[in-house]
């Protein structure tokens, strides 16, 4: 299993997910470049990503949504802010209505992803910064730590 410790602070307004991969950077980072690769493991095994647009370059966009267990769907965005190839990016992430607008309801956060050689492998450290404290809350309610480590623990999967 990737995730080795999931913490959320309520005073930073922070989420920090570290994992170890058995895999070079380069690897790591060509799962993030790849939209096919991206849908893999963007999101938990049960509610499977489709990525429509994706550009990670700063000022780029991805968008997706995320198809549940009944066939709901779920949409979202990244607005690409840095990227440090291969080594790390980092992302506004937000929710989307169908037609990929910003669900306005729900939080956004900022995001950034870290990769490291470490152990012959591969060391990712994922932050999500909040605004608020209640938009913490609002995704810890929705599940986001147990979704999260559900998702990335599938990379070991794409990369064996």
């Amino acid at each position: 299993m990737p995730v080795t410790d999931i913490t959320h602070d309520p005073d930073d307004l922070t989420i920090t997910i570290t994992a170890q991969f058995a895999a070079p950077v380069e690897r790591i980072w060509q799962i993030y470049a790849d939209p096919r690769q991206l849908e893999r493991v963007w999101g938990p095994e049960e509610y499977p990503a489709t990525v429509v647009d994706h550009s990670l370059t700063p000022g780029g966009t991805v968008t997706y949504y995320m198809t549940g267990p009944e066939g709901d769907r779920h949409y979202g965005y990244w607005t690409v802010l840095e990227v440090d190839e291969p080594h790390s990016f980092s992302y506004e992430d937000g929710f989307a209505l169908e037609d990929f607008t910003p669900d306005s309801s729900l939080p956004v956060s900022r995001c950034v992803s870290t990769f490291t050689a470490h152990e012959g492998g591969t060391r990712a450290v994922y932050v999500t910064t909040f605004a608020s404290r209640e938009g913490l809350q609002t995704v810890l309610e929705m599940g986001v730590e147990e979704g999260s480590r559900s998702a990335i623990d599938q990379i070991d999967d794409l990369v064996a």
